[in-house]
């Protein structure tokens, strides 16, 4: 009997043993598979916070967490600067620039560069302001003394018959005041009239009807024509809009890949074309994409060869006509060099037979002796200058302001 009960006994606890075994199999392999699992699951970014990544781990192992091997930087990216539906533009170029591991740059604000703009030109090397005040000053002004003021604005590349017309207001105004006039007062007035315009100086860069507005670019190459287009679309990203690039200067292979680079750094993406494709078919695609993706400014680069004035003229032309197929273009900018002086003039009045220019663009205008193109280039064509640039930076691009620009030169004086 005490050896059928002992043989009981032992197969009892050889079942409970392997009862308890199996329990403890399970279990470790529970343990293993939780282990394996996170051994599988992407390695968290520095930026999450440890107590976050607890709480997925103690989320885990309660089973509460249904995919815990689900990417984690799914968040929602930032909201997009665009004021009408340019979200999705907005999101793929953050996502293309997280991608490239880069972060993207804020430009300087608007209001910022005016600023700077007048600093520049009343600390700069140009004597121009200097130069009018010291002969207003002198006592019973001669035709000799009239004569260098004359000079003096055509030496600034003020042009014949602005220089004319400010001359001849500067001394009227004299002579009516008399002795009590303050030159330097008259002397403002008189460059502000000349630099007044009937057209707005707004940069046209809205559309209508929830389509994006479409800024087309013309000028010669060397002219600082793509670069420029580079700093526009910063200016527009610091003004909270959404752009779209085209590079429709297909002929030069650069010149895309400088807008590319451009672009990657405020977060701007860039339509583009094989080398020497239809330059027309690619500003098409820009605005159809800027269409679809609802951004709010499409701003298309273009050829500048002048060795053909027709062929330039023909491909101009072709590019207007081709891309406000989908939208009109509301703004058509004239990039000019204003060290060029009047041969920028002369260049201008060649666009401006081949496209409807609307707005001038002068670039490295920093108060040097060709500053006088602004006054010229309004009084021969009377199209406005818009846009200035100031210097070399990726933000020395202004909206132009006559009083500021006054002002400044003046400042120095």
């Amino acid at each position: 009997m005490q050896s059928l009960a002992f043989l009981a006994l032992s197969d009892s606890t050889a079942v409970a043993l392997e009862i308890g075994g199996g329990a403890a199999l399970i279990v470790l392999l529970a343990w293993w598979l939780v282990r394996a699992r996170r051994r599988r699951t992407p390695s968290q970014p520095p930026s999450i916070a440890s107590e976050q990544r607890e709480r997925l781990e103690h989320d885990e192992l309660e089973g509460v967490a249904e995919d815990v091997g689900a990417p984690l930087d799914d968040a929602a990216p930032p909201p997009s600067r665009a004021s009408h539906g340019g979200e999705e533009a907005g999101e793929a170029a953050s996502g293309e620039a997280e991608e490239a591991g880069g972060e993207l740059e804020i430009p300087e604000a608007p209001t910022s560069r005016l600023r700077r703009l007048r600093a520049r030109l009343a600390g700069s090397k140009s004597t121009l302001g200097r130069a009018l005040l010291a002969v207003l000053s002198r006592d019973q002004l001669s035709a000799a003394d009239w004569d260098e003021f004359e000079e003096t604005l055509l030496a600034a590349d003020v042009g014949t018959a602005a220089s004319e017309e400010i001359l001849e207001a500067v001394r009227s105004a004299l002579r009516v005041e008399g002795a009590g006039a303050d030159p330097a007062a008259v002397l403002r007035r008189e460059l502000l009239a000349a630099l007044t315009v009937p057209a707005n100086r707004n940069l046209n860069d809205a559309g209508e009807a929830g389509n994006p507005g479409v800024v087309l670019v013309v000028g010669v190459n060397g002219s600082g024509k793509t670069t420029t287009i580079g700093r526009l679309a910063r200016l527009e990203v610091a003004e909270g809009n959404s752009v779209l690039l085209g590079a429709a200067d297909t002929f030069r292979a650069a010149a895309a890949d400088q807008l590319t680079t451009w672009g990657e750094r405020v977060g701007v993406a860039v339509v583009r074309g094989a080398e020497g494709a239809d330059p027309a078919s690619v500003a098409f695609d820009a605005v159809a994409q800027g269409i679809d993706q609802g951004v709010d400014t499409v701003i298309i680069d273009t050829a500048g060869r002048l060795h053909n004035k027709a062929n330039l003229m023909e491909e101009l032309g072709k590019i207007k006509r081709v891309a406000s197929k989908r939208t009109p273009i509301t703004e058509t900018l004239l990039v000019l060099d204003a060290t060029t002086g009047q041969n920028g003039l002369t260049q201008a009045r060649v666009f401006t037979e081949v496209v409807d220019v609307t707005g001038i663009v002068l670039t490295k205008l920093d108060g040097t002796a060709k500053g006088g193109i602004v006054i010229a280039v309004q009084k021969e064509l009377g199209i406005p200058v818009k846009l200035v640039g100031l210097g070399e930076g990726p933000d020395d691009l202004a909206p132009f302001d006559e009083e500021l620009f006054v002002d400044g030169i003046l400042g120095g004086a």
